[in-house]
């Protein structure tokens, strides 16, 4: 692939920061190396010495005073070496993807270290680009959607310099947000084929991936990346912390060293300590019990969506609609006889004392009416959620 069709000017300037470049370079370099070259402080002078974090099943995380230092130390921008190479063994265990042994030119994977999926999403979304939503439902974003935007433009454009023929396909395949709509199997492979046919690159934003409440999981768009079109982020926010913002950009070598350029010059790198506390977490736990520790996860969120579908079905039959989502932490709810949501949320609704999010934020242009609200069931007990359908359901006959 012509990747280099897909960088903004910017992005095609940046230079690696050779700083930087050294302290990937003594990362991985034996301790008996003395480096006169970093501009680093010395960690001697800090006033932290140690820290134990309890977990949850009995076992410790433990920085002693050396591995203190480290924690509290610059680090390299594609994140520490061994929690970058135990997140690419599980993409190849989890997503198999055909890429993984590609050469760097062809588009082999490539992985670093983000401070959060938000963070990556940030450096692969240029400012001011041009958005044209794709219809979606239930399922997900629609093929016959995609195709007939697609239409408009013919495949050759891909290669006339100054087309405007879309380059980037952005999708949240699982548990979307706002709308828990997750992509079936079938669709992801049409979608995958017209991205080939019309040299898209796919962002794959997946960030509810492991709160799917089905196994076996979906197949990602990365297991089917033969071309290396895909771009994928992964967070650990919504399964280990949303605090320690730790999250990863899995894709073509040539696109994810572009993002680690855009890490050099603005974050420089994820948080050393945080990076240490997860990366000694899952070497203790291993796949197994990390995996392990995701069915305990996902199990709390199916016990909530099946709280939330009780009492929508309880309170707001007939008053609304809405689909049971597969994943994710969202219900997305249409309201009936109602045109637009957002006076009624943002006013009508804190006197009954009842807060969602009314749907029009979500959409590109956020002064189009919009009937459809969104109500989270990740906090909130089942009893304070079914407490909160009820005043939805006064408020709902209010407007009618």
């Amino acid at each position: 692939m012509n990747y280099s069709r897909f960088l903004t000017a910017v992005s095609a300037a940046r230079k690696p920061s050779p700083i930087r470049i050294l302290t990937e370079l003594q990362q991985r370099s034996p301790p008996s190396l003395i480096s006169l070259a970093g501009g680093a402080p010395n960690p001697n002078t800090f006033p932290f010495q140690s820290a134990t974090i309890q977990v949850k099943n009995g076992e410790a995380v433990v920085f002693d005073e050396t591995t203190m230092k480290r924690a509290l130390q610059y680090s390299g921008s594609y994140g520490i070496p061994e929690l970058v190479s135990w997140m690419k063994e599980l993409q190849r265990s989890l997503h198999n993807p055909p890429t993984a042994n590609y050469s760097a030119e062809t588009g082999q994977m490539e992985m670093c270290v983000t401070t959060g999926s938000q963070e990556g999403l940030c450096k692969l979304q240029p400012l001011g680009c041009n958005i044209i939503n794709v219809p979606s439902d239930q399922y997900g974003m629609i093929p016959e959607g995609l195709r007939d935007i697609l239409s408009r433009w013919d495949p050759s454009d891909a290669r006339k310099p100054g087309s405007n023929l879309p380059r980037v396909l952005y999708t949240i395949p699982n548990g979307g947000n706002p709308t828990g709509a997750s992509m079936t199997t079938e669709r992801k492979q049409q979608v995958y084929e017209l991205a080939r046919k019309y040299d898209l690159l796919i962002i794959e934003d997946d960030p509810y991936y492991f709160l799917q409440f089905q196994k076996p999981w979906a197949p990602t768009f990365l297991s089917m990346d033969v071309d290396g079109r895909i771009i994928r982020t992964d967070s650990f926010s919504k399964i280990l912390s949303s605090g320690l913002r730790i999250g990863f950009v899995t894709g073509p070598k040539p696109l994810v060293d572009r993002v680690v350029l855009h890490i050099q010059a603005s974050t420089m790198h994820t948080s050393t300590f945080t990076q240490l506390m997860v990366s000694q977490l899952l070497h203790a736990w291993g796949q197994k019990g990390f995996l392990n520790h995701i069915d305990g996860v996902v199990e709390f969120y199916r016990a909530q969506r099946n709280a939330m579908l009780s009492s929508a079905n309880k309170w707001l039959t007939g008053l609304a609609e809405w689909h049971a989502p597969a994943a994710g932490m969202f219900l997305w709810i249409r309201l009936k006889g109602v045109a637009d949501t957002q006076q009624l949320i943002m006013e009508k609704a804190l006197e009954k004392e009842v807060l969602l999010v009314p749907g029009g934020v979500f959409t590109i242009n956020s002064s189009d009416p919009c009937p459809y609200v969104r109500a989270a069931f990740s906090l909130s007990s089942p009893e304070q959620i079914d407490e909160a359908f009820k005043r939805l359901s006064a408020l709902i006959k209010e407007a009618q």
